[in-house]
């Protein structure tokens, strides 16, 4: 039940999250910039992977052309469904990394916004711009590396029938949940000194907490337009993540407004 709670508490911080960007046009603006053109390029990657469909539906099930007409049919069914559902746990997985990189200056400052929020960062470690970039994209490239590793063997878990569209999903919600806290706590660590091997292991000592917040954006990620529309949210609740994982506190000091 401990587990469950703090599974609950983790979802919750998205929605505090929310909360924090809805009270703060400007919040809600700086975020939604970076996030609207990633979802550009994103939903244009999207429709050409329908248009292709069937085609690669075909090529991933080369294995039935010489089966049953009604087989091979259904396996083109459930092969279309799995390439369609890898690339949409793909896209979610690499869209946060993506418009990280984008809007590294524009979740820079929400993030510190919200700490102001809850007393602020005595321990901040001052970064120039160009270093906070560099550091940015290498731990964006490890886990949008990462992902792709993970996304490769579910896509093959996905082509086996009834598993491949009901424990994988759920597994992968898992997966892309935890690596979505990693890459979304990435600015509130920077800010104090810590690189990704440093938020790996401070966020595996509250995993509960962790697959709770990174589940909770997962599914709302999946949503159409949720990505864009609920980063500037995301990249609020992972800054209250940060926070409790690293035992600081996350009550309001600081009525002003945002």
């Amino acid at each position: 039940m401990s587990a469950f709670r703090e599974f609950v508490s983790g979802a919750g911080l998205l929605g505090r999250g929310l909360g924090l960007v809805l009270s703060s046009p400007r919040l809600l603006l700086i975020g939604l910039v970076p996030a609207l053109i990633s979802g550009i390029l994103y939903t244009i990657a999207l429709v050409m992977l329908i248009r292709y469909l069937p085609d690669l539906a075909a090529l991933v099930t080369w294995f039935a052309d010489d089966w049953a007409e009604w087989v091979r049919g259904l396996m083109r069914v459930l092969g279309g469904l799995t390439v369609l559902g890898s690339g949409v746990l793909l896209s979610v997985l690499t869209f946060t990394a993506v418009t990280l990189l984008i809007g590294d200056p524009f979740y820079e400052k929400i993030s510190e916004l919200v700490e102001d929020r809850f007393g602020g960062v005595p321990e901040a470690v001052d970064i120039s711009f160009g270093e906070s970039l560099r550091r940015s994209l290498v731990d964006s490239l490890k886990l949008i590396g990462i992902s792709i590793l993970v996304g490769i063997p579910l896509f093959l878990l996905g082509l086996i029938p009834v598993i491949g569209q009901t424990a994988i999903p759920v597994l992968a919600a898992a997966v892309g949940g935890w690596l979505l806290a990693l890459e979304l706590t990435g600015v509130p660590f920077q800010r104090r000194g810590r690189r990704l091997r440093h938020r790996r292991v401070v966020l595996a000592t509250r995993k509960p907490l962790t697959l709770g917040f990174g589940v909770a954006v997962f599914l709302t990620f999946l949503i159409p337009l949720g990505a864009v529309f609920l980063m500037p949210a995301a990249i609020a609740g992972a800054t209250l993540l940060a926070r409790k994982a690293l035992g600081r506190p996350i009550e309001i000091t600081n009525t002003a407004p945002l």
